[in-house]
Parts: C-alpha cells; structure tokens; sequence
C-alpha cells in the first residue's frame, strides 16, 4: 500500500519516481484527476529544473549532498550526462533492484545495511558503493535460505535486468558486464535538466 506522502510525491513528480507508483489503480486515479482539473500552473525554468531535480533524489533515494556530489563529479568529464547517469544507476542499491533481487531500491538498500550482498566474495553493507565493469555481486550464501530470497526467486529468474547486467535467479548473482547507457527517451529523467538547476 502507497502511504498518504510518498503519494503525494508521485502526483507532484510522477509514477516513475516510486516503483508503487507504477500501477494500473494508480494511472487510472491520475487519469481521473487530469479530467477534472484541466488546467495545469505553467512553470518556470527554475521551477522545471528543480522538478527534475526532485525526481532522480526521490526515485534513487539520495540526499540533496549526495547527489550535488554525483553532479559536481560529472560535469568535470567529457560526457556529463552519461557520467551522472553511471553514477546513480551503478550505486550497488540501485543495481540489486535492477537485478530484480528487491521490488524496490529502499528494500534494496536495507538487504545491503543488513549485511545480506556481497561483491565478488566480500561482503558489502555500503548501498552507496559503485560497481565496475566486471563485478559480480551476489546474495550472500547465509542469506540464500532466507523467505525474502527464496520466496522471491522465481519473480527473479523472470525479471529483465537492464542490458548492462547478466543476472541468474537460480544462483542469486548478477554481474556488471558493461557500463549503463543514458538513453533520453528511454528514461524518466530529464537530466540536462539537473545540471541547468545546479549551475544557477
């Protein structure tokens, strides 16, 4: 069930932010809303870019710290847009849930707070941690026999994981075999957006 804020959130920045969100029950709400209230305010740069913003802070589940960090790295390479998009989809929270180990990043980040992945055979409990090309994480061996994995693994073995990831339900490991491509009419974000916010 969706709680009364993280609802709220989704109306104001929409479904792809919370992966809740993302229902038929939810769509057909928003429908009926847009039918009743037609008109919607008009924004203005700064309120578009600070609505962007929000989006990738509220759908990764970063601080405002975090992610200035990510975009102040990037803008210092060659390809800023590609660059902060590696960088907030190969945090290890997001790559579990990409992985379909976790229905959600936030399920996802606490699997790795409570010790449960490890990354290429040492245990990892930093969500933040960025993966390479070539890491292999895995559920811990210890955790394999848990009701969250094993409840959960046939949903795994049928997920599609992103290009950039080979993952096996059956042995609960999911490897990095190449870096995420940013595609714009692909993703839910506005990226170039982002940087316009925090080059004011």
């Amino acid at each position: 069930m969706l709680s009364k804020p993280k609802y709220k959130i989704c109306k104001r920045l929409g479904n792809g932010v919370y992966e809740k969100c993302q229902t038929q029950k939810f769509a057909l709400s928003e429908a009926r809303v847009k039918k009743t209230f037609k008109r919607r305010r008009n924004l203005s740069d700064y309120g578009r870019q600070l609505l962007e913003k929000q989006k990738v802070r509220f759908a990764y589940g970063i601080t405002e710290k975090q992610l200035r960090k990510y975009v102040t790295a990037a803008v210092r390479t060659k390809e800023p847009t590609l660059e902060l998009f590696k960088g907030l989809e190969t945090r290890l929270d997001n790559t579990i849930y990409r992985s379909g180990f976790a229905p959600t990043r936030r399920a996802a980040r606490q699997m790795v707070s409570h010790g449960h992945i490890t990354i290429n055979g040492k245990k990892m409990t930093v969500p933040s941690h960025m993966l390479k090309t070539g890491d292999v994480l895995s559920v811990r061996d210890g955790s394999k026999d848990k009701p969250l994995f094993v409840l959960n693994m046939d949903t795994i073995a049928g997920h599609g994981a992103p290009k950039w990831l080979t993952t096996d339900g059956k042995k609960l490991t999911s490897k990095v075999k190449a870096v995420p491509e940013f595609v714009a009419s692909d993703t839910f974000f506005d990226l170039p957006a982002v940087f316009e916010f925090y080059s004011r």
